[in-house]
């Protein structure tokens, strides 16, 4: 198709929105709540998955170094860590650090542990923090086979848990996204039918002067995808709106730094336009080209 021939099918498009608004504001209405609801979708996930990366951060090991173990050993194990890309931060704690957080456990009983030698009984210890717990095993086998280690404490159970659930999430938003994706296209292209009908005479006169497939279905695609963008910057709108007043809310009594704390607007809205945008244009685009084949028969 020549840039001409492109350039007319954009006017022709635009000619066909301003031609039949109450199809193109049935058309933009339907695409955007679909869009609303695919944009709800990805935030749900969005944050699901960020609470559970947070909490998979959380220190799931546990190393117990061996009862007086030397220096050297500790900064083998120190150095151990650093270098594993896979863990992004440990602490250190030695045997009175640990000592004191059994004395804060116990509270008004912390009494008992008065005069207790702790270097005697009490090991230093690492609490390591990883970058994805599906990690937690591999490391965990790593750091056992480390030297002055007496013993690995793994989270298992939650590790898992978390793994699973996050593999859940993704699964869930795909199957939601493809779903209101075909459910979009086969409202849009019944919609457009009544719009294709109506200019039915026209395109068999395109046909007679020898109009090809190509020429005849680009108005329509063009049409579909520009009722698409307005559709997306639409519903981003509104899902900007609806999300900051859902985190207001939300965030209210609770801390940014929480673990239960949800993504601020900032963090995800682009990520939500570059979503709408691309499946309005599809959705619109898509859908009318499916009317114009299935429906006129060029």
């Amino acid at each position: 198709m020549s840039a001409r021939a492109f350039l007319n099918s954009i006017k022709e498009g635009v000619t066909g929105i301003i031609r039949h608004p109450l199809v193109t504001i049935a058309s933009i209405t339907t695409i955007l709540l679909m869009l609303v609801l695919m944009s709800a979708f990805f935030v749900f996930s969005a944050n699901a998955r960020s609470i559970m990366k947070k909490l998979g951060q959380q220190p799931p090991i546990e190393v117990y170094m061996r009862l007086q173990c030397t220096q050297e050993e500790l900064d083998i194990m120190s150095q151990a860590l650093t270098n594993d890309a896979r863990v992004i931060g440990f602490t250190l704690l030695s045997p009175e650090q640990n000592y004191e957080n059994f004395k804060a456990n116990l509270g008004s009983s912390s009494s008992i542990l008065d005069g207790f030698d702790y270097n005697m009984y009490l090991p230093y210890t690492f609490t390591v923090q990883l970058s994805d717990p599906s990690y937690a095993n591999d490391v965990a086998n790593y750091l056992r086979s480390g030297s002055g280690v007496n013993k690995v404490a793994l989270e298992s159970n939650v590790m898992s848990f978390l793994v699973r659930a996050r593999q859940i999430v993704n699964v869930v938003t795909g199957v939601s996204f493809v779903v209101l994706l075909l459910i979009a296209l086969f409202i849009i292209s019944n919609m457009v039918r009544i719009s294709v009908y109506a200019r039915a005479n026209e395109i068999e006169i395109m046909k007679f002067v020898g109009a090809t497939n190509a020429y005849i279905r680009m108005p329509y695609i063009i049409e579909g995808a520009l009722v698409g963008l307005v559709s997306a910057i639409c519903a981003w709108g509104a899902s900007c709106l609806i999300y900051r007043s859902v985190y207001a809310s939300m965030m209210g009594k609770v801390s940014t730094s929480s673990f239960y704390a949800i993504l601020p607007l900032q963090n995800i809205m682009w990520w939500v336009l570059i979503l709408v945008v691309l499946m309005g244009v599809i959705i619109g685009a898509v859908g009318s080209g499916i009317s114009v084949r299935n429906y006129i028969k060029v």
